[in-house]
């Protein structure tokens, strides 16, 4: 394979469920850097939470963040490209308000959300900034949103879909998120690529979520993880092993890597 750049989603396929990178991953990594390949991190996490993962690995490459909603320069960590989305918030927040559900509003100046949750402390916990509100976010003063998280605990597509005139639409497992109309990790990846001057043909996009989708199936080499869902999984061009078993070092390892490359002994 021609390729020049790697775009890797961070949950569920870079890092374990405990939140951490494994050293056959990172190995995998740098050999493909050594190789003289861009990688580049695409995620649907808020800037300060992808930070401490981009340096750990040593990247330099700008950090695709909140779906594609943001893009941030890898030194300074200002956002280099931002695309907000306006909903009619009067309507948002009755629905959402009469289905019981957690709601996480990112911002361009930081997170608001009804109630806290493990996941959240987590995020305080890496990013070092706890969220600017938490409680009734009908009496929060926020604006310049870049995604609401709606976290209903199960599929409710049938609320989502009331949303898809005013925004762009992702349905979880556990609820639904809302971006700017065409806003996506795929539209992310373009503006970069115009920017360092590659073709979608000579990059590989891996991932394993429904926010991956448009960008598998429109690199030149999408790559499913063996944990996402068979919609997922439809969208790429190979599948690859489950993120707890570095899915992510097994593709890189036998399809990018230019030399033979011995495995990890465990």
């Amino acid at each position: 394979m021609n390729v020049r750049a790697i775009f890797i989603d961070m949950d569920g396929t870079l890092l374990k469920s405990s939140n951490n990178i494994s050293g056959r991953n990172m190995e995998a990594i740098y050999s493909l850097m050594n190789q003289g390949v861009k990688v580049f991190l695409a995620t649907g996490r808020h800037y300060e939470v992808t930070a401490p993962y981009h340096k750990e690995i040593g990247l330099r490459t700008p950090m695709i963040c909140l779906n594609g909603a943001a893009i941030h320069d890898p030194e300074t960590g200002r956002a280099m490209q931002m695309k907000t989305v306006q909903l009619n918030e009067e309507r948002f927040h009755h629905l959402t308000t009469e289905n019981p559900c957690n709601v996480i509003i990112h911002t361009a100046n930081g997170l608001y959300c009804k109630e806290t949750t493990e996941e959240i402390d987590y995020w305080t916990r890496v990013g070092q900034i706890p969220p600017r509100y938490i409680g009734d976010l009908r009496q929060a003063n926020y604006q310049d949103v870049l995604k609401y998280s709606v976290r209903t605990g199960v599929p409710r597509p049938e609320i989502s879909a009331l949303f898809k005139n005013e925004a762009g639409v992702i349905n979880w497992n556990d609820g639904f998120e809302l971006l700017a109309p065409n806003v996506s990790k795929w539209s992310a990846l373009k503006s970069l690529l115009r920017t360092y001057r590659m073709s979608p043909a000579e990059v590989v996009a891996i991932g394993d979520g429904p926010n991956d989708i448009e960008m598998l199936r429109h690199v030149g080499t999408g790559v499913a993880m063996g944990n996402a869902s068979e919609e997922v999984k439809a969208a790429a061009d190979f599948v690859t092993g489950h993120h707890e078993n570095d899915g992510l070092a097994e593709f890189i390892e036998r399809y990018l890597l230019q030399k033979s490359y011995e495995s990890y002994v465990i």
